[in-house]
């Protein structure tokens, strides 16, 4: 059976042309799992999952760059999936109200079956945990367990020790690298540098550096990166599949 993750959006803040916001879609022996769903995800996603069929979405925070498309699939599935069941969708609160703000029919209640992330400590085949990480709303790293996979997902972040324990012993550690060079000085932080990522990515066997700001040239957070981890820096690309 298939254990992969591909890529379906990079970026943070706006999508780049050609590109797309946060996205990923992990499948495990049959079950898809997507992990954010931000600008331009959507038809990326329908490429590998007609009709939006995946079996749980889970969102790390209210920005759009990481759920807007949420809404979307939403549509995707209330007028081409009418006889489906809702899909779990694990996030925080403040995600649903920003769903609704932006189309209220369907209610995203009717669409999905949404759980509090933060109470929720199974996804299919995984064991969930979450931690709440510095960001400007509330924002959870999340970290899916099954017996021979593990693979965390920080979404957005500013550096803070707890990452250490989301990264420890994942086979593949997917870490906000918004910046690069230096730290900034400003405090506080919700955002890292790739260097930043890589310190904190210390116990992971393999790093996926994502959410760059628009124009960076990958290739240097992943040069930064590098000089820290010990273990295979990739950067996240649009379409990227990842056998794990």
């Amino acid at each position: 059976m298939s254990r992969q993750l591909t890529v379906l959006g990079s970026g943070g803040a706006w999508p780049e042309a050609g590109r797309a916001c946060a996205g990923f879609l992990l499948e495990y022996d049959g079950f898809k799992v997507v992990l954010d769903l931000g600008y331009a995800t959507l038809p990326r996603l329908l490429e590998y999952c007609p009709l939006g069929a995946v079996d749980a979405v889970i969102v790390t925070h209210q920005h759009p760059d990481h759920c807007v498309d949420v809404s979307a699939l939403a549509r995707v599935r209330h007028y081409e999936a009418t006889e489906a069941a809702p899909i779990p969708l694990y996030c925080p609160p403040g995600v649903v109200d920003v769903l609704r703000a932006l189309e209220p029919r369907p209610d995203p209640a009717t669409v999905f079956d949404v759980r509090d992330l933060a109470a929720s400590t199974e996804v299919g085949p995984f064991r969930l945990g979450s931690v709440h990480l510095p960001h400007y709303v509330t924002n959870l790293g999340v970290r899916l367990e099954a017996p021979d996979l593990i693979v965390a997902y920080t979404g957005d972040s500013g550096p803070t020790g707890v990452l250490r324990a989301l990264a420890k012993d994942a086979d593949l550690y997917i870490s906000d690298a918004t910046l690069q060079g230096p730290p900034p000085e400003t405090t506080p932080r919700y955002i890292m540098t790739a260097g930043e990522a890589a310190t904190y990515a210390s116990g992971a066997k393999r790093l996926l550096l994502t959410h760059f700001w628009p124009g960076s040239d990958r290739a240097i957070s992943v040069a930064e990166a590098g000089e820290i981890f010990d273990g295979e820096v990739l950067a996240a690309e649009e379409g990227l599949v990842i056998a794990l």
